[in-house]
């Protein structure tokens, strides 16, 4: 399984396990694009990860996206990792 994180605003986003990782994903009306990924991150003294895929929503620039990814790595622990 792979990890899609859906980056929504820098303070709101949501995980779903997904079996495939396509471009384009629609969720509640909105369509995200995939950033980056699937790519596995190196195992932590914790656990193993699955691939992780990170999405936003698609009408995003590169530059929009860049500060929504800097702002939500506070909270979510996959998009601080070394892979």
């Amino acid at each position: 399984m792979i990890s899609a994180i859906f980056l929504i605003t820098p303070d709101d986003s949501r995980r779903e396990q997904v079996e495939e990782a396509p471009e384009l994903l629609e969720r509640e009306g909105v369509v995200y694009s995939l950033r980056g990924g699937p790519r596995t991150p190196q195992p932590t003294k914790e656990r193993t990860w699955d691939p992780v895929a990170v999405y936003a929503p698609d009408e995003l620039t590169e530059e929009e996206f860049q500060d929504l990814f800097e702002a939500s790595r506070g909270r979510i622990e996959e998009l601080n990792l070394h892979y």
